[in-house]
């Protein structure tokens, strides 16, 4: 028999599906679409076996839906700016650019090679001006509308890296890039005001606009966001003009409030001290709070430490002194950089209290009961009634919260609030592989942005990145020479490149309308094909890249470029590719190359063994034995239909009849068997691929569809009517195991005498009726232990299946010597006798 040579049959296939052009997708059509995208790349050099996962995931979708009768939309791109490009380059000793132009040439046939259905035609690149053109204009848009502005700000700053980082983008202390531990610094950066959307990005995570999202990153999300509602409340500055504004959430304690914690970046601080005997212990104190983690200042078993200011301000409601000190545990950029400290009720005042001896004042009681500070263990922060606080005694501390802070607004010293977690998205960063920022700074207009017509603002590739990461960006003056769009004076232009983040922030977009070179998008167009109908990617962007992605689709909306609310309807988060139990990793050595798996088994067997190993939320751990299974599998497929090939009619799936097995003659019964598996499996296939995503199931469906076509292959090729039933059996086959094996599939689809691509067919309809058994088989038990398996009508009555049972040779054997007690009967599964 000819052997299964994969890379022949994968190689003319993959020429057939680009010469038809089977996976390029139009806006124009009549049927219904489906939008569906995984995560792009960051072009690295080579795809790992973690790219396959996802790709393979995102492509059964694909091939499935287009099977469906949908007109999918699967593109793919390149996340392609970004320091790691930069830092390989300066490695290597080349240009960036043409690092990235040849990783993506490499990765993009690596990607053709696996034979995935893309519209190769919708290729975005991000670092080509063509893309970031648009998103400069975004920026632009945003500039008019209030959402960008400059300010000096506290910064993680990555000194390995040169450049700033986002919050999100500082891991326990270290750059999520090379791990090296963060700085903080001032510096003057550009932010896009995300805190303007805080409540609706908020808000849309308990619509049905994003309900095919995991719990797990919603919940992720509405945690980064952080929304709390309290009050704002002003302490007075003693012997001064000043006013410290505070952020609560207890305003029922704040008659308990004894004294004020600063953050160490406070602007007050500084004013607060300067002059006085302080100075000098309170300024390096700050310095060292500010230089230390921000994860860390806020961690529970972090030792709390203070600096008194010297300098005191004043209760609001009973005139209390209140002195002012500096901790370690107190950040600026949550509430006001101020907290009123309640020791009494808040542990982490409680344990800064006892430390510095300072004084504490029970403000809420359980009801009926007393405290007393002295003899206080920890602080009581439960429900309660309040004490020592004036009008308020005995009222219930949770509506004490409302009534205080109206007393307090009606006096004007202060008001309801609500406060967000989440800060504004500093996209400023100071090295050169990224987009520039289109601003020119003028002497006599300040910073400007850039004309539209002058747009993109090039980034320069004549020049020679720096050794140590720092940009060559400032020193080139054909780049910084600029005019001013206002007064067109000299100017000089912006040398930061924005966030990474930006580009990926609205890539999904420019897919649907990927040539368009007169606007970033036919905003109709977009609407027919988004919101992305799935989305595929890692759990580790859940809060950076998602959070981005569903403020720039509102945005964009306000500014008149979309018409829907969410960019992702549904969500998929797949799990890691592991080995070993580990994470592959080349220090570890153990990496699985694609390429060394494709060649020695095929692309079909590599994303078979990916599909099945696992669920796709579930981590894989990748597996030798795994891997030679599924390509002995692909083998046995093979072999099933090229052995019967000669006897196989050209068949449609599900297409035999009850009438064909019953002229199967001898092998009627068989025939009747594989007509209702085939069915069954059709079935479990396509509610499997519908929405559960259960690839690993529905492969093993097919698994033992294709274990019962070897058992019943040759009685049933004797007689018509069972080659029909086989026949039928196997085009099913072979068709529902398209999206995941295709090549394989259009190959021995050919050989069966078909002239259609697979990739072009429609998915089977099973028949209701063919899924009814005429007999099932029940097992029976003797007091729960497995003595026998019987085959009864699928109609028998309870009574009927116990007598049966009963009579079972085996089951009559280990009832000897017995006194039968109680027979139960589950109909179509289980008897289990009690006997003693």
């Amino acid at each position: 028999m000819e052997p299964y040579d994969f890379q022949a049959v994968e190689e003319k296939w993959q020429k057939r599906w680009n010469e038809a052009r089977a996976f390029e997708c139009e806006s124009t059509s009549d049927k219904p679409k489906y939008y569906v995208l995984e995560m792009f790349p960051y072009p690295s050099g080579r795809i790992h076996i973690g790219h396959v996962r996802v790709y393979s995931i995102g492509d059964v979708l694909a091939r499935f839906k287009r099977m469906q009768g949908f007109s999918v939309l699967h593109p793919m791109g390149w996340d392609a700016f970004g320091m790691p490009a930069e830092n390989a380059a300066i490695k290597h000793n080349t240009h960036p650019a043409k690092w990235t132009y040849e990783n993506i040439a490499t990765m993009k046939a690596q990607l053709m090679r696996m034979g995935y259905s893309l519209d190769w035609r919708r290729e975005v690149t991000t670092c080509d001006p063509e893309y970031y053109k648009w998103e400069q204009l975004f920026f632009i848009k945003m500039w008019e509308k209030g959402l960008v502005y400059r300010r000096k700000a506290p910064v993680n700053w990555c000194e390995k890296c040169h450049t700033v980082l986002a919050n999100e983008q500082v891991i326990d202390g270290q750059c999520w890039r090379c791990d090296s531990m963060v700085e903080h610094r001032e510096l003057s950066q550009w932010f896009l005001r995300i805190t303007a959307y805080a409540e609706e990005l908020l808000d849309d995570l308990d619509k049905s606009l994003v309900q095919g999202w995991p719990e797990r990153v919603v919940a992720m999300q509405r945690n980064w966001i952080g929304k709390s509602v309290g009050a704002e409340l002003e302490f007075q500055i003693e012997n001064s003009d000043e006013r410290i504004r505070v952020f609560t959430t207890r305003p029922d304690t704040l008659y308990g409030a004894t004294f004020m914690s600063l953050a160490a970046e406070h602007p007050l601080i500084e004013q607060l001290v300067a002059g006085t005997e302080r100075e000098d212990e309170v300024k390096p104190f700050c310095k060292k709070v500010r230089d230390m983690d921000r994860i860390a200042r806020t961690a529970d078993d972090m030792e709390k430490e203070g600096v008194f200011t010297g300098a005191y301000c004043v209760n609001p409601v009973n005139g209390r002194r209140m002195p002012i000190w500096v901790g370690n545990f107190v950040l600026m950029e949550y509430g006001t950089g101020a907290v009123m400290a309640v020791p009494a009720h808040d542990q982490r005042d409680f344990e800064f209290a006892r430390k510095y001896d300072l004084p504490m004042e029970v403000v809420i009681t359980p009801e009926g009961e007393t405290l007393d500070p002295a003899t206080m263990e920890a602080a009581y922060s439960d429900p309660g009634v309040l004490v020592n606080s004036g009008e308020f005694d005995g009222t219930p501390n949770e509506e004490a919260k409302l009534k205080i802070v109206d007393a307090l607004q009606q006096r004007g010293m202060g008001e309801k609030a609500i406060n967000y977690r989440l800060r504004d998205w500093n996209i400023s960063r100071q090295r050169y592989w990224g987009a520039p920022i289109p601003v020119v700074y003028c002497e006599e207009c300040g910073y400007q942005p850039e004309k539209e017509e002058n747009l993109p603002v090039v980034l320069p590739l004549e020049v020679k990145t720096k050794e140590d990461g720092r940009s060559p960006l400032p020193e080139d003056e054909t780049f910084t020479t600029a005019v001013c769009p206002v007064c067109g004076g000299k100017a000089r232009r912006e040398t930061d490149t924005m966030d990474t983040f930006v580009e990926s922030s609205w890539y999904f977009l420019r897919y649907a309308d990927a040539r368009n070179d007169t606007k970033p998008f036919d905003k109709d167009t977009v609407s027919q094909w988004l919101p992305v109908d799935q989305y595929i990617g890692g759990i580790e962007h859940a809060i950076l890249h998602l959070l981005y992605s569903r403020f720039f689709v509102k945005v964009l909306r306000d500014l008149g470029y979309l018409d829907f609310d969410e960019p992702f309807a549904n969500l998929l988060t797949q799990g890691m590719v592991l080995k070993e139990g580990a994470k592959m990793s080349k220090s570890k050595g153990n990496v699985v190359s694609p390429d060394d798996m494709t060649a020695k088994y095929g692309a079909d067997t590599v994303r078979l063994f990916c599909l099945f190993a696992a669920p796709p939320e579930r981590d894989l751990d990748w597996s030798d034995q795994g891997i030679e299974g599924a390509y002995r599998f692909a083998n046995r497929l093979w072999r099933l239909v090229l052995d019967a090939q000669e006897s196989l009619m050209t068949m449609a799936p599900c297409s035999a009849t009850a009438a064909d097995c019953e002229t199967a003659g001898n092998a009627a019964d068989t025939a009747k068997e594989l007509r209702q598996k085939e069915h069954a499996t059709v079935k479990k296939v396509g509610e499997d691929l519908t929405d559960k995503f259960q690839f690993n199931t529905a492969i093993a469906a097919v698994m033992e569809l294709v274990n019962l076509m070897y058992t019943s292959r040759d009685a049933l090729l004797e007689s018509e009517g069972g080659r029909k039933v086989f026949s039928s059996a196997v085009a099913s086959t072979v068709l529902v195991l398209s999206p995941i094996v295709p090549h394989i599939c259009e190959e021995l689809w050919e050989r069966m005498g078909h002239t259609t691509l697979l990739a072009e067919s429609g998915w089977p309809q099973y028949d209701p009726d063919a899924l009814v058994l005429d007999t099932v088989t029940v097992v029976v038990q003797v007091n729960g232990k497995l003595r026998g398996r019987i085959d009864v009508p699928a109609d028998a009555t309870k009574d009927a299946i116990e007598e049966q049972a009963l009579n079972e040779n085996n089951v009559q054997k280990h009832l000897e010597g017995k006194t039968v007690r109680k027979v139960v009967v589950i109909p179509g599964k289980l008897v289990n006798v009690v006997a003693t």
